[in-house]
């Protein structure tokens, strides 16, 4: 008996602490302006990042979610996750007192989701009942592990001249029209991770489509997380994209899994951000950036990382060249953020040369510490007569180079069509990481006799 009655006092208690700490009142405002992207109001009370609820004009009942971009001179800066169509003035603001959350777990894998962690694959969400922030918190740069681990793609051309590490971020920048999705298929189906979490931000609906039947098949979906926002969303969707794949990843890395994160593209992100930030009243910096948007980039890959008391998470990136301009404004800030960066090029991809990656242009910062001082030295003498190989290819192409006059460029013209059939890879090759530098290594001998 004694028992019982103090589970009860103790049942008591906490709902007494619970109800101290909730609050019931009911936090309204009104709607009034509507312009563009931007709903206008006069309260409620509420803070940045807080989720509200706006009612439809005329269809009690109706409501769209928004969120708390700004206040300004008493006034709350909201952005509808829909349209503003049928918002009127004098439409109810309700507050919701929390900021947006994703819901996540086990049930994720395999699925096809939105930003807001709600399926449309057309299958029910099951064992999804983990509640995260979805823009995550600050770390401790303290808390990061060295990465000294492998990361590996299964793609030659990166596991031996750009090879990763677990925890790294790179950059793919590239143009339209390069072999990028593929290229993103091939490591996903390929690279040794524990899980995949892929982000397709503002691609065209009929791309989603083909990416998860044609580019990622049934085997690569299988490990898979891909949220998907369409170029036909709101910008704030879009934006949270990122956001919600990164706290996906967060929460898996979280259970010791080794993930990869790939997000299509981080250009797109920061283009939506532009928009909020030009609807919010910011003023444009370069080519109409905000600075916001640029503020936005470190803060959303610095929660990519190898951390202490938990797996890892690897992060591609994909960078839309416009107008194949690598110094373009987000280029090249993301250059400056990432630990590597692999450049697409259009005139490999026209010849044929899949995936068109340009060796010489590329880099991972990590490579010194991945590489064995054997294979540092291998792939130093491939790209050193790479290099002279594109000195001199002008030459070359209109028969003016006369064999005998350079012996080091005689070497690399005799083992370039070798080592080009070693940087092609069609899907489903897969080679061990001994294997690539013992054929490497071979080649570069024959080319030298």
């Amino acid at each position: 008996m004694t028992t019982d009655v103090s589970e009860r006092l103790a049942r008591w208690q906490g709902l007494r602490a619970g109800l101290a700490h909730d609050d019931f009142r009911r936090r309204t405002g009104r709607v009034n302006r509507v312009s563009s992207l931007m709903v206008e109001a006069s309260g409620p009370d509420v803070f940045v990042g807080e989720l509200c609820r706006i009612e439809f004009a005329g269809r009690r009942g109706e409501t769209c979610l928004a969120e708390v971009v700004g206040l300004r001179e008493g006034s709350v800066l909201l952005m509808p996750f829909g349209e503003t169509r049928g918002i009127g003035l004098d439409s109810e603001v309700v507050s919701t007192g929390r900021p947006v959350s994703l819901k996540v777990g086990r049930g994720l894998l395999g699925r096809v989701i939105d930003p807001f962690g709600q399926p449309i694959d057309g299958e029910p969400l099951l064992d999804a009942d983990v509640s995260l922030p979805l823009r995550g918190q600050h770390r401790n740069p303290l808390s990061r592990r060295a990465i000294d681990q492998p990361f590996m793609t299964g793609l030659r051309a990166i596991d031996v001249f750009l090879p990763m590490g677990k925890g790294q971020r790179v950059g793919i920048f590239a143009g339209s029209g390069v072999g990028k999705s593929t290229l993103l298929g091939m490591v996903a189906r390929d690279a040794r991770s524990d899980v995949n979490v892929i982000a397709l931000i503002g691609e065209r609906g009929r791309e989603v489509g083909d990416f998860l039947s044609r580019v990622l098949g049934p085997e690569g979906l299988a490990r898979s997380v891909v949220v998907v926002a369409t170029s036909d969303q709101p910008a704030l969707v879009r934006e949270l994209a990122a956001h919600t794949a990164t706290a996906v990843a967060e929460y898996f890395s979280g259970q010791g899994e080794d993930v990869l994160l790939i997000m299509d593209s981080v250009t797109r992100f920061a283009m939506a951000h532009r928009e909020i930030g030009l609807s919010v009243g910011e003023p444009p910096t370069a080519r109409g950036y905000t600075p916001s948007a640029f503020a936005a980039l470190p803060r959303l890959l610095e929660r990519v990382g190898n951390f202490e008391r938990c797996g890892s998470i690897t992060g591609i990136y994909t960078v839309l060249v416009e107008g194949d301009d690598l110094h373009e404004p987000v280029s090249d800030h993301m250059r400056a953020i990432l630990d590597g960066h692999i450049v697409l090029s259009r005139d490999l991809a026209n010849q044929g040369h899949y995936p068109a990656i340009d060796l010489l242009k590329s880099v991972s910062r990590l490579s010194g510490d991945l590489w064995s001082a054997g294979e540092r030295d291998l792939v130093r003498r491939v790209l050193r007569g790479l290099s002279v190989r594109e000195r001199q290819l002008d030459m070359i192409e209109i028969g003016a180079y006369k064999a005998g006059s350079n012996p080091e460029l005689d070497d690399v013209i005799r083992m370039y069509p070798a080592l080009e059939a070693f940087l092609l890879q069609g899907p489903g090759e897969h080679t061990s990481r001994d294997d690539m530098y013992a054929r490497l290594e071979s080649l570069m001998s024959q080319g030298a006799h």
